[in-house]
């Protein structure tokens, strides 16, 4: 009952929205990206791609909007922004000449309809794993709204390495379907697009092909589309070296066991000591992926530091215990509630050759302890330990 309340309400808002400021998505050429990791870095690297191509181009992530070179802040812990300030972003970029938007495109957004009013021309779905099922309450709702922007669409983008890829095959109907993949026969591969090695990591090269796929749909050469990825410079806070000397630290937004897992696969290959990963959870969000969190990093770190990462009302403690159930067997654990305290640990115990990886905030600059936002940085909390050490 609550529920279909609940999402009356975002209908009218959505409505209203689009009402008030006359559905400018009407007049641009949307792409829109789902899934559960990777879409931030997918929708710049098609941003790029669109900007170098000579279209004129705005883009709203989790990082900010950008609108012709002007950056907004879209809020606290958000994703997708609010219906009213969507569509206030739309209207602006229409009237400051741009024809394309890459939006990135949540669960919650869908089933919210922030998005109501969007003729998507391009559908990307990045990958689908265990995320927000204290909000979808089970992986099919969860597949299920994601689902909606590939309905919606013109063109759908399909990762065929993914396990959902046959659900949302079916799921979507007689509509047109562009695939790609890294290791499988599809659309588009690796053997079909020149990519950058530049950027690191497996999963960005899933990135990168699902970039190259919607740039295909919209009409793009091939050419275009290779000099537009050797442009791409990563988000804020996605696999970030922020300090790379007798020691490296990084720091990334990785905050599901998934993206963990590909993240600590690529910090590994390029470790020649010993990895640090300091990590918690957050407070009052789906508790069940916590223990997951936790076998990811025993496997892969050698010392673990857990820490705050927006408690929000709930005991560190008390979160941390939960994610110390997945490590079993692992013994270089440390706790230390601070995350600047944890950070400086970090820092100060780090040998030569070895990588500081800090993961869960990555581009935020807040931390919820359950009263509302307190200013956080974690970029420059770190800038301000090497300073202290020595380490300019």
């Amino acid at each position: 009952m609550w529920q279909r309340i609940k999402n009356k309400y975002h209908f009218i808002k959505g409505h209203l929205a689009n009402k008030i400021y006359k559905s400018p998505g009407k007049k641009l050429i949307c792409i829109g990206v789902t899934g559960t990791d990777g879409k931030t870095t997918t929708a710049t690297m098609i941003y790029t791609v669109l900007k170098n191509a000579g279209y004129k181009t705005a883009l709203i992530t989790t990082v900010s909007a950008i609108i012709e070179d002007h950056v907004f802040d879209t809020g606290f812990h958000v994703s997708t922004p609010d219906a009213f300030a969507l569509q206030s972003y739309l209207k602006r970029a229409l009237d400051a000449g741009v024809t394309h938007v890459v939006l990135e495109v949540t669960s919650h957004s869908l089933d919210q309809y922030r998005v109501l009013g969007i003729p998507f021309k391009v559908g990307v779905l990045t990958n689908i794993s265990r995320e927000h099922l204290d909000y979808h309450k089970s992986m099919e709702n969860y597949m299920l709204a994601k689902g909606k922007l590939l309905k919606a669409a013109q063109v759908a983008i399909l990762n065929k390495d993914d396990g959902s890829y046959s659900f949302f095959k079916e799921h979507i109907g007689r509509k047109k379907v562009v695939t790609y993949a890294r290791s499988l026969e599809a659309d588009v591969t690796p053997q079909d697009i020149s990519l950058p090695q530049t950027i690191p990591g497996d999963f960005n090269v899933s990135n990168m092909l699902a970039a190259t796929a919607a740039c295909f749909a919209l009409g793009i050469d091939r050419a275009v589309i290779e000099a537009g990825l050797k442009r791409v410079s990563l988000p804020e806070g996605r696999f970030e070296v922020v300090y790379d000397s007798d020691f490296k630290v990084i720091i990334d937004f990785a905050h599901t066991p998934n993206s963990l897992e590909q993240l600590l696969q690529t910090v590994k290959k390029t470790t020649k000591g010993k990895i640090t990963h300091v990590f918690g959870c957050a407070g009052k969000r789906d508790r069940g992926k916590r223990g997951p969190m936790g076998e990811v990093s025993a496997r892969y770190a050698d010392r673990i530091i857990l820490t705050a990462e927006d408690p929000r009302d709930e005991k560190i403690h008390d979160i941390n215990a939960m994610i110390k159930k997945g490590m079993k067997g692992h013994t270089d654990i440390q706790e230390i509630e601070s995350r600047t305290e944890a950070i400086f640990y970090a820092i100060t115990h780090a040998g030569k050759g070895d990588t500081v990886l800090l993961t869960g905030k990555g581009h935020e600059k807040s931390m919820n302890f359950g009263n509302g936002e307190t200013p956080w940085n974690e970029h420059e909390e770190v800038y301000k330990i090497l300073k202290e050490n020595g380490k300019n």
